[in-house]
């Protein structure tokens, strides 16, 4: 009796060590009773090893090899190799039932955004398995536990428009790229510090602003990820702790300009600063709730002082000239001062547009 060489062979089926030991019994032409009685264990015991329904400890193993002169070890590696091949074919098998719901994932975006690996012509069962293992779940409801139910708040409201799988891949997206980034246990205070920081940096350069502004988030336990969205995804951003001293802010660059861009971060950074650590915030546009109206009046605060805004409101004139001492003399991209001022449709949308920048996903990822 010889173990057979590791290879690729991959068979559709799982041998029990039984069959082996049924093997040795008619080469040595002894009963299974007669088995029993020299290793002293009920025939039931042995007749289920042979039907692979019973498997071999360790303690049977030894018996096995005092009986029949094959080494322990073979016994449990052979009852180890079958009980692991049997679960992938049952786990396959389940696969092959969840195909449909592996159906409804973005898998062409998500690989062409180099997020998932996979290869044209899989087989279902395989496809299923690739996206389970990069979505961090063993099973669909486990996914709906972790990535849909959170969704359940904003799908009640008309203005949510994505679709679950979208905006759970999204998120996902988001944790994958957030886990890489080693932050600093959160620190309120060094939160608010940067954000100091990070409004200054928004006149700048939006490439090394980003930059900076990762780095800066990171010293303060805030992992900042920009995150492509999908066909349908449809969010802005999003909010959420990875643990009670990490927490991440996730930018999908959705309107492409550098005003949109700022106030979307310091939106979710006011999430971080004011609400829950137990919640996902995601931002879609939907304002009923009273902690999106927060966030909204903080981040437009604290981009454009009260006082110094309706001073310059109230000034008259505001031309493209104006609009940049303005943003100069506070310290911010003047593209933020025309988004507000189009927001509160002070000017039309149409409006001094030439002051926004406007932003490739590059030029922050």
């Amino acid at each position: 009796m010889t173990e057979a060489k590791t290879s690729g062979f991959n068979p559709n089926y799982a041998v029990p060590p039984g069959s082996i030991l049924e093997e040795w019994l008619e080469e040595h032409g002894m009963t299974q009773s007669a088995l029993a009685a020299r290793m002293g264990r009920p025939i039931k015991t042995i007749n289920e090893i042979i039907k692979g329904k019973t498997a071999i400890m360790q303690e049977t193993a030894l018996q096995l090899e005092s009986v029949t002169g094959v080494e322990a070890t073979f016994w449990t590696n052979a009852d180890r190799l079958y009980q692991e091949r049997a679960a992938r074919l049952a786990e396959e098998a389940q696969f092959g039932e969840w195909a449909e719901w592996a159906s409804s994932f973005p898998v062409r975006e998500m690989v062409k955004h180099g997020w998932v690996q996979m290869e044209k012509g899989l087989a279902a069962a395989a496809r299923v398995r690739t996206l389970l293992r990069h979505l961090g779940v063993a099973t669909p409801d486990a996914w709906n536990t972790m990535y849909v139910e959170v969704q359940t708040a904003y799908r009640t409201s008309p203005a949510f428009k994505s679709d679950p799988a979208h905006l759970g891949v999204w998120l996902r997206q988001g944790e994958i790229q957030a886990q890489r980034i080693e932050c600093q246990p959160y620190s309120e205070a060094k939160f608010k510090e940067a954000l100091k920081s990070i409004r200054n940096l928004t006149a700048e350069d939006v490439e090394n602003a980003c930059e900076k502004a990762v780095e800066l988030c990171r010293a303060a336990g805030v992992a900042l990820v920009f995150v492509p969205e999908l066909s349908q995804t449809r969010v802005s951003g999003a909010t959420r702790w990875l643990s009670p001293a990490k927490a991440i802010i996730q930018i999908s660059l959705r309107y492409k300009t550098d005003d949109q861009m700022w106030f979307t971060f310091i939106h979710e950074a006011a999430h971080i600063l004011f609400h829950g650590k137990r919640e996902t915030f995601v931002e879609f546009n939907h304002r009923d709730d009273p902690r999106e109206k927060e966030a909204d009046s903080w981040a437009a605060d604290f981009l454009i002082p009260p006082v110094k805004w309706r001073e310059f409101v109230s000034g008259g004139s505001l031309s493209v000239p104006d609009i940049r001492a303005f943003a100069k003399a506070i310290g911010i991209a003047p593209g933020i001062v025309v988004g507000r001022l189009q927001y509160e449709k002070i000017i039309p949308f149409a409006a001094c547009n030439q002051l926004k920048r406007r932003l490739q996903f590059k030029n922050c990822a």
